[in-house]
């Protein structure tokens, strides 16, 4: 069985969806993380409603507020 950070791995350097605690949703490269969760992304874009709302470039989001981290187009 994949442990979660075995998953965050193998999602290194791909594009990932990211929804966070109160919905905000991020879309963007996974540059990093670490054990506590904490992401790193570059090329980010918050996303409202499948729309792209504002691009942000590189940004570090804590584990603490991360509902799920998704594979995304």
């Amino acid at each position: 069985m994949a442990r979660p950070l075995d998953v965050l791995n193998r999602s290194l350097n791909t594009s990932v969806l990211v929804r966070l605690k109160g919905g905000r949703e991020f879309r963007g490269v996974l540059d990093g993380y670490d054990i506590h969760m904490n992401l790193v992304l570059i090329n980010a874009e918050e996303i409202q409603d499948g729309e792209v709302v504002k691009k942000l470039g590189s940004v570090v989001i804590r584990g603490d507020t991360v509902v799920f981290v998704s594979p995304s187009q």
